[in-house]
């Protein structure tokens, strides 16, 4: 299936997830995580905050976890800049505040920087997947532009709220495939 075709179907299917449905997946998701992964041995994790109108998943169920097990991981988000290509990266703290850009995404208010090198896990937003571990986005590029800027070990893991499809058909080597993603049933891995 072609990307464009994927990411209407897919908005349109998460669209018209209810409310309730997607605090459900969201809590599955963060589950895989921590069942899955050495949460608690990474020093930084990379995550997006969630768009609430996109029904995206809410990925401040893994945030809240970590701050209230008080896991020695720290935590990065992404900021749109103003140039709307390209992203920088800070740490989001507990208590701090943080405002709503134009596309209604939380970001972090005076935090400190954080490098892409520094990552060791990156949780990538995502529409859709398929078995190779290739994925669609807005269509945007921020992720592909920044996941070219962490180091080769550092882990990318997508975070879908529905299985794989067989195959994106119009992937292209361009594409920064995951290493992992996430779904409310099960982690699926990939030899990116």
């Amino acid at each position: 299936m072609l990307k464009a075709d994927l990411r209407r179907l897919m908005l349109e299917r998460r669209r018209a997830l209810p409310e309730a449905e997607v605090q459900r997946r969201s809590l599955a998701l963060r589950e895989q995580l921590l069942q899955h992964f050495p949460v608690a041995e990474w020093r930084w994790l990379h995550l997006f905050l969630p768009i609430p109108h996109h029904q995206e998943p809410d990925t401040w169920a893994i945030v809240n976890w970590i701050w209230e097990h008080q896991l020695p991981v720290r935590l990065a988000v992404g900021v749109v800049q103003p140039d709307g290509e390209s992203l920088r990266h800070y740490e989001l703290l507990p208590g701090r505040p943080l405002q709503t850009n134009r596309w209604g995404i939380p970001e972090p208010v005076a935090a400190p920087e954080v490098q892409p090198s520094q990552l060791d896990a990156v949780l990538v937003p995502l529409l859709a997947f398929d078995e190779q571990g290739h994925r669609v986005g807005y269509g945007k590029g921020f992720y592909d532009r920044f996941l070219q800027q962490c180091r080769p070990d550092a882990l990318r893991i997508g975070v879908s709220m529905e299985p794989p499809i067989a195959r994106i058909t119009d992937s292209w080597a361009g594409d920064i495939p995951l290493h992992a993603c996430l779904t409310p049933e099960q982690v699926w891995r990939f030899d990116a």
